[in-house]
């Protein structure tokens, strides 16, 4: 069976590539990179990607439609099916996002459809959350919307700073991704309206206490 064709766009050190590049490594993967982008020549990212051996090319292109065409263009040279943001920091063209309708993904540090934007970590700090997490969902032209693939949760400790808090989420973020991308690639994953279904999926149930001390019932 065919591997799935995958790009990946990056704009900083890359370490969800990374991640992603090291799921792919094995050839019974279902899915391989084809394709690594970024918009800035300095992106760490695209050491990753050089040690890698895949190919890789700056669009350094300002105007979001100029990005957006040079982008198009490489992707489809490539022959690539899926789309993968990994810390792609730039808000891309609608028509870019409705040509790539359910074949692009990107991964967000929070649970959507809360804390959107940027320094989604402080947000929930401020919020006094008792977990955070990360999200895998198929892009629309709205800024972190679209159906949601995959969620991870960790807890938010009392201490927690915004470095601490976004190390745990990352962590998560770097076990996540791949899931998503294997997912799709093994041809699992129909979107459906607004909603992404997973064919043969498992939810656990478990249910996580924040703070966990143990319940106490009442007296009698």
């Amino acid at each position: 069976m065919a591997r799935l064709k995958v790009g990946v766009l990056i704009s900083g050190r890359g370490s969800n590539l990374a991640a992603l590049i090291a799921a792919c490594a094995t050839a019974s993967h279902p899915a391989e990179i084809v394709l690594v982008i970024s918009d800035r020549a300095e992106a760490q990212g695209l050491d990753h990607a050089a040690r890698a051996g895949l190919p890789r090319t700056v669009i350094a292109e300002r105007d979001r439609r100029a990005f957006a065409a040079a982008a198009g263009a490489a992707l489809l040279r490539h022959g690539v099916e899926l789309v993968a943001l990994a810390g792609f920091m730039r808000v891309l063209d609608a028509g870019f996002v409705e040509a790539w309708r359910d074949r692009m993904i990107n991964i967000h540090p929070s649970l959507l459809p809360a804390f959107r934007g940027l320094h989604a970590q402080r947000q929930a700090l401020a919020a006094g959350v008792r977990f955070a997490g990360c999200t895998v969902h198929f892009v629309r032209p709205e800024i972190d919307a679209g159906p949601i693939l995959a969620q991870a949760v960790v807890p938010v400790h009392p201490d927690d700073d915004e470095a601490r808090l976004a190390a745990r989420i990352l962590t998560a973020e770097h076990r996540l991704y791949p899931l998503a991308l294997r997912l799709i690639a093994e041809g699992r994953v129909r979107v459906v309206g607004e909603r992404a279904l997973i064919d043969g999926a498992k939810t656990p149930d478990v249910l996580a206490f924040n703070p966990c001390e143990p319940l106490v019932p009442p007296d009698d």
